[in-house]
């Protein structure tokens, strides 16, 4: 009788110890699940976004108060997390502790270059962000129409928050540059100047659930035209007026990084923020020319297999001006796209061990916004699984939409590309919110780019000029590599930077244009790309020599995507932990 006593107080003792939670660990994740909610509370929208409608009757404060609260509130969170005990913390623990102090010790670094006064360019700003609210809030009970509707009243506050900011930036010449801002007017001018029933703030009210009355109809249409005519029309107004005539002319100049001031050491923050690396200027530089120069090689032997006669610029203005390449109509390019990813969609078991739940579509990029934006881009899935993730397509001026380049741009922005990887990321379980959502942009990029070359093993690529379309996309980052670092560190010139493109890559003059003023107003942005991918090829090079005949994709994927987006050394790390273990 005592043996079993002294056997279930043993097997008792034994269960507790399994059982028993690590004090620290729960500390952290009680600190994680704190600072997410901070998270949520102060930037409404972005929980909108994730799915998350408590705060949907409010705007972000941008008052510069708020601002430098808020970067009061990033410091007290830095020493909060100092304070746990990282040694007693788990392997798994010590991994998020690691990444969060050093997420808010970037942030905290970020602060000195005030970037919260460049809140508008042609790439982002109000005049994009609020109409875009429409396609991520909830319209399906009458509490939905109000908290929109107390939205939409909040927005002339909110312009004149932003106009403060402007002005503050004006006066410590702060400012991005005067020629990538010219479209910005026009952007602001179309959110006052629509037709009260075309404008996509008054969209929600043009219909209704089901189960709502006539009378309540007819009330949220009354309420919907009065907020828009008396708040949104004036505020827009008032923003577009402040912007044409006191903030365009007072831009600065020169488009480099480094002309702002602290602009030397911003640039250098921002390449090492954005590559995750400690890799200098000059190496990135030099990266970028040896890849133009592989890429090239490349392409001249699919200009001989197609047998045309003559010298590669003549081949790239051929794809540029030969109508065969194009659709005339913004439809079929559309369907297009949907007919690649479906194609696409069967072809992905065979290199993936895990699927994401949530699906995807394609929609066209909102034609106020389309002139001044890139080719296409992603929209993430919102958490709760409410809304799926959204492939934008730019339809403006079809005649700069090639369709070789439309199976490169599918698999990058649709599967195996942003969404595969960033709706698996969003369903990961049991582990911080601020891991779902982790925006590495060496990992998510070159995750996407490295994704444009499994579609030569899927089949996607069926002739030589969808070929050719993947190396153009491969061979522009390449060219961002060379041309970033040009800009903001070297000194180039729009036309330079403009000119090398055309030089190197089939893309159309609008499209070439459109890209270097990105690269002019999101500085280091563009190295991520390459950076990641190169990394990415580096990792599976050594994962296929180790393994040679055993080397199964499926896992080395699985690796790759299983704990979200992270650094680029500690996906290293990863992968050679996985080589080791086998």
């Amino acid at each position: 009788m005592r043996i079993i006593y002294i056997i279930i107080l043993s097997s008792l003792f034994m269960s507790c110890n399994v059982k028993s939670p690590n004090y620290q660990d729960e500390k952290l994740k009680k600190y994680f699940q704190d600072q997410w909610e901070q998270t949520l509370e102060n930037y409404p929208e972005f929980a909108t976004y994730l799915g998350d409608h408590r705060y949907n009757d409010r705007l972000t404060d941008m008052s510069i108060e708020t601002v430098l609260k808020l970067h009061i509130q990033t410091k007290e969170s830095y020493k909060e997390i100092l304070a746990i005990n990282r040694t007693s913390l788990s392997s798994e623990y010590k991994l998020y502790f690691d990444l969060y102090a050093d997420k808010l010790q970037k942030e905290i670094e970020r602060q000195q270059f005030k970037e919260y006064l460049m809140p508008i360019n042609q790439m982002g700003g109000i005049q994009i962000n609020a109409p875009n609210l429409v396609d991520i809030s909830p319209f399906n009970t009458h509490d939905d129409y109000k908290n929109y509707i107390q939205r939409l009243n909040g927005f002339s506050v909110k312009i004149d928050q932003v106009i403060t900011l402007m002005k503050m930036g004006i006066e410590e010449k702060i400012m991005p540059p005067q020629i990538v801002l010219a479209s910005v007017p026009e952007q602001i001018k179309k959110q006052s100047s629509y037709p009260i029933n075309e404008s996509p703030f008054f969209k929600p009210f043009h219909n209704f659930p089901e189960d709502f009355n006539d009378g309540l109809k007819q009330s949220l249409i009354d309420e919907g035209k009065k907020v828009v005519l008396s708040t949104i029309f004036p505020a827009f107004k008032r923003l577009e007026n402040f912007f044409s005539n006191e903030y365009l002319p007072n831009a600065r100049k020169n488009i480099a990084i480094s002309s702002l001031p602290n602009g030397k050491d911003y640039y250098q923050f921002l390449v090492k923020d954005y590559t995750t690396t400690s890799l200098s200027i000059q190496e990135i530089h030099d990266t970028g020319l040896a890849e133009v120069d592989r890429i090239h090689t490349e392409m001249e032997k699919i200009i001989t297999s197609v047998e045309f006669k003559g010298s590669f610029n003549e081949f790239l203005e051929y794809l540029r001006d030969d109508p065969r390449f194009y659709y005339d109509d913004a439809e079929n390019l559309l369907d297009g796209y949907r007919v690649i990813c479906k194609k696409v969609d069967a072809e992905l078991p065979k290199y993936f061990m895990t699927l994401p739940r949530t699906p995807y579509g394609v929609k066209p990029i909102p034609e106020y916004q389309a002139p001044a934006s890139p080719t296409a881009y992603y929209y993430g899935p919102s958490s709760d699984g409410k809304r799926a993730g959204y492939f934008w397509a730019n339809t403006y001026q079809l005649n700069t939409r090639p369709k070789y380049e439309m199976a490169v741009l599918a698999l990058h922005e649709a599967v195996p590309g942003h969404h595969l990887q960033i709706a698996l990321a969003n369903e990961l379980e049991n582990v911080p919110e601020f891991r779902k959502h982790a925006g590495y942009t060496a990992y998510v990029e070159g995750w996407a780019l490295y994704a444009e070359s499994l579609g030569e093993d899927m089949g996607m690529y069926r002739d030589p000029y969808d070929k050719f379309g993947q190396l153009t996309y491969e061979m522009w980052r390449a060219c961002r590599l060379v041309i970033d670092t040009g800009i903001h560190a070297y000194g180039w010139s729009r036309t330079q930077a403009i000119d090398y493109l055309l030089l190197n890559a089939a893309k159309t003059t609008h499209d070439a244009e459109v890209e270097i003023d990105r690269y002019i107003v999101w500085p280091g942005q563009a190295l991520a790309y390459k950076i990641g991918e190169l990394k990415i090829k580096e990792l599976k090079k050594q994962t296929k020599e180790k393994f040679k005949d055993e080397f199964d994709i499926r896992a080395f994927h699985h690796i790759i995507l299983k704990d979200g987006a992270v650094p680029l050394n500690i996906l290293e790390k990863k992968i050679l932990d996985y080589i080791d273990s086998k």
